[in-house]
């Protein structure tokens, strides 16, 4: 299995060499539109290889979209965007489905030296999980109404510089709205603002219920959430049922990343998407933060590189230790 990993590496290499400005462009910031027409490029490239589909809408009413690379009847999740400023994790899992995408299509020729993994389980990218902050965080209120922007404008404090906003449209944090925990959050900001608002209460706005509906449908064997900033891994809450092989996986992925492994801390306050899974699921699961500590914004796209290559591996890696955990 080493030596299969191995032969992975070296083909993903060589197409990051050969294919760098393929498709994903990660010369500008990800739009909602940017990831729209990406994924429409890679359906017709990898004709019949790739399964997309809405799992729901946002709070205006965007697509939330889902895409399913590999055969396997078992499969794990990996989700970016839960927060606006975060847009980059978008454009990381774009670059890693179209990295495995490619590599995926080449196994179909030589099966023995390439990506088989994904014979036995599948990956779901769920790149964008809240395009309307991501769009607000770019400044781009097409399709908004005046009334509507004032009322984003008054969660900024105020502010026409959104380049902070973490909520969704709607003004709640996307990430503090899952019931594991929730009520523990502080109650502070009491209403919609543009970061750390949870709601009235979990399962509340139509991103989280289209998620955890996604989740229960196809039942992964394990879930990553990806968020910027701080080069840190977080996969444990509360301990959990399977502490040591989770910590097993995380140290894996935390070599493989370069990124710390966080310390659990005796008192996990919850309502994160990770802490939902580990509770509902008693399986893996993982918040990786990529990106060195920015404050209130998106990190620069000058990290990207960097950041991509620390995390290409990741998918196929989580992939091949999903085999391995019984159902």
């Amino acid at each position: 299995m080493v030596k299969i990993f191995c032969v992975i590496m070296l083909m993903l290499l060589s197409f990051e060499t050969v294919g760098e400005a393929k498709v994903i462009q990660t010369n500008k910031p990800y739009s909602f539109e940017r990831l729209e027409r990406d994924i429409n490029q890679l359906r017709e490239i990898h004709k019949g290889k790739l399964e997309v589909k809405s799992i729901g809408t946002t709070h205006f009413g965007r697509d939330i979209w889902a895409i399913k690379l590999g055969k396997g009847k078992k499969n794990i999740v990996l989700v970016g965007t839960h927060h606006g400023r975060e847009w980059i994790t978008s454009m990381l899992l774009m670059k890693m489905l179209e990295s495995y995408a490619d590599a995926y299509e080449e196994s179909r020729k030589y099966p023995l030296t390439s990506a088989s993994i994904l014979n036995d389980v599948s990956i779901w990218f769920v790149p964008m999980l809240n395009p309307d902050g991501a769009e607000i965080q770019q400044n781009h209120f097409e399709g908004i109404s005046e009334n509507q922007r004032d009322r984003i404008k008054s969660m900024n404090k105020g502010s026409s510089d959104f380049t902070r906003w973490k909520a969704n449209g709607g003004g709640i944090d996307l990430n503090r709205q899952y019931p594991a925990g929730w009520s523990q959050l502080p109650k502070q900001p009491s209403s919609p603002h543009y970061q750390f608002y949870k709601g009235k209460k979990p399962l509340e706005v139509k991103e989280v219920i289209a998620l955890t509906n996604f989740i229960n449908e196809v039942n992964p064997s394990i879930a990553v959430a990806y968020h910027s900033a701080g080069r840190e891994i977080f996969w444990n809450y509360k301990n959990g049922k399977h502490l040591k092989r989770d910590k097993r996986m995380a140290k894996k992925i935390a070599k493989l990343t370069g990124y710390k492994l966080a310390k659990p801390p005796k008192k996990a306050i919850g309502g994160g998407f990770t802490d939902w899974f580990i509770t509902t699921y008693h399986r893996p699961a993982m918040t990786i933060e990529i990106s060195y500590l920015v404050g209130e914004t998106s990190p620069p796209l000058s990290v990207f590189k960097t950041e991509y290559k620390r995390n290409r591996l990741v998918g196929l890696k989580l992939a091949e230790e999903a085999r391995k955990i019984a159902d």
